[in-house]
């Protein structure tokens, strides 16, 4: 990295589901134990990649999600409550972490932000929904460019957004092989585990 005042990056590219969103499971988690279920067993369907990995290339809609998670939770639970926990599910809660908003809304003062997100279609709306549109330079969905973290292409598709070289970016994720595929473009990989892991990376 550089010097005092002088980072290693000209561009951060930014994970979004575990480092700025997070979504509130309880309402999905109190239908699971109703039905006795073990708590994630709706999550664990819904994320799936037979039921997810369409929803984030864009191709199926939130109904159609909907109907995949009922339809995986159905040997379980009777039809009505694997449709209740399935659409608890897909329309849960979510919050921003302020902390790392505020750490992005500085940073953006003196270099580009890009959002890279394996997201859904809805994602934008979300977004508004945060009040979070303008916190990014950019934002890269991958049911918008019809790749998904770790696939080479949708990194190439940020680096260009983000218009500097990938030796140039700091790139923030949550996952450890969503890192790994960005450090082996050449750029700075930072494992995000709390805020505290991206305002050091963001100090330099």
């Amino acid at each position: 990295m550089g010097g005092m005042g002088e980072p290693g990056f000209d561009a951060v590219l930014c994970d979004v589901d575990g480092v700025i969103r997070f979504f509130d499971g309880d309402g999905v988690a109190a239908l699971e134990r109703a039905a006795g279920i073990e708590v994630g067993s709706t999550a664990a369907v819904g994320f799936a990649p037979a039921n997810d990995l369409p929803l984030l290339l864009g191709r199926i809609s939130k109904a159609q999600w909907v109907e995949s998670i009922a339809r995986g939770l159905a040997g379980r639970v009777p039809g009505e409550a694997a449709r209740a926990m399935a659409e608890a599910f897909a329309n849960a809660p979510f919050r921003a972490d302020e902390a790392v908003v505020g750490l992005l809304r500085g940073v953006r003062e003196r270099c580009r932000v890009v959002l890279v997100t394996n997201a859904t279609v809805w994602f934008d709306e979300d977004l508004a929904e945060l009040g979070l549109t303008d916190l990014a330079d950019a934002v890269v969905n991958s049911s918008v460019v019809g790749s998904a973290k770790p696939d080479r292409r949708i990194y190439e598709v940020a680096v260009e957004r983000a218009g500097v070289a990938p030796e140039r970016c700091l790139f923030v994720d949550d996952r450890e092989e969503n890192v790994a595929a960005a450090v082996a473009l050449g750029m700075t990989g930072v494992l995000y585990r709390g805020p505290e892991d991206l305002r050091r990376a963001l100090a330099g």
